[in-house]
């Protein structure tokens, strides 16, 4: 890595330091909060319908806009690449999109069975739910996630490719800056239920650093503000 992105990092963790001494008072935070909604397969929600604003083409609950527009002019600063490429989506386009997945992966052509060979049902299913999740169980639903990427030489880095990106660390601490966590971190996957995804951040708002600091996952912040 280059010296000036070490020394962005740097200044980077320096100004999340001095952010996190500003708000060490914060409001008290428990469950029912709305941008610390639970949504998983161990916690599924039915349909949230929030109220909806459109950020460079992403829908995102309307309360969150203004924070996305900034993370997103931040990180752009640090990667001209970085897009959104996802925000809300229905819990009926979930269950669309989803059932799409086990018949590409049961036909041989999904994202992890590429084989061209058919597999079963049961097994397609476990396949589909290390990348998307079952309807009902995905963040996505309350307008609080956001997917990115970064485009070099007009490919998409997603997935495990975009660790590789220098520029990625960086934005990753960026984010509880502007109220966002990386939601699905590694090494946490037993607590999440999910692999690590790299391009998932979750809005949570003022506790965004307080989580970030102590290296928690939502799961086990909600744990102490019942």
């Amino acid at each position: 890595k280059s010296n000036s992105t070490n020394e962005s990092a740097k200044k980077t963790s320096i100004s999340s330091s001095k952010e996190a001494a500003k708000k060490k008072d914060l409001p008290d935070a428990k469950q029912s909060d709305w941008d610390l909604v639970l949504v998983s397969r161990k916690s599924p929600k039915d349909e949230m319908n929030p109220t909806l604003a459109t950020v460079n083409g992403i829908q995102v609950d309307q309360r969150i806009a203004s924070a996305v527009q900034q993370f997103l002019a931040a990180a752009q600063q640090i990667s001209p690449a970085e897009h959104l490429i996802s925000g809300y989506r229905s819990v009926s386009y979930q269950e669309r999109l989803y059932q799409s997945y086990v018949q590409a992966e049961m036909n041989g052509q999904g994202t992890v069975n590429s084989s061209g060979n058919p597999i079963s049902e049961e097994e397609a299913i476990k396949n589909v739910q290390t990348y998307s999740q079952p309807p009902r169980s995905s963040e996505h639903q309350t307008g609080l996630a956001i997917d990115f990427c970064l485009y070099k030489d007009d490919k998409c880095y997603i997935e495990y490719e975009l660790e590789d990106l220098e520029e990625l660390q960086i934005i990753h601490q960026k984010c509880p800056l502007y109220g966002f966590i990386l939601r699905y971190p590694k090494n946490k996957e037993d607590i999440t239920g999910y692999n690590y995804e790299p391009w998932h951040i979750r809005y949570i708002g003022p506790q965004a650093i307080d989580i970030y600091n102590s290296g928690k996952t939502l799961e086990e912040y909600l744990e102490t503000h019942k």
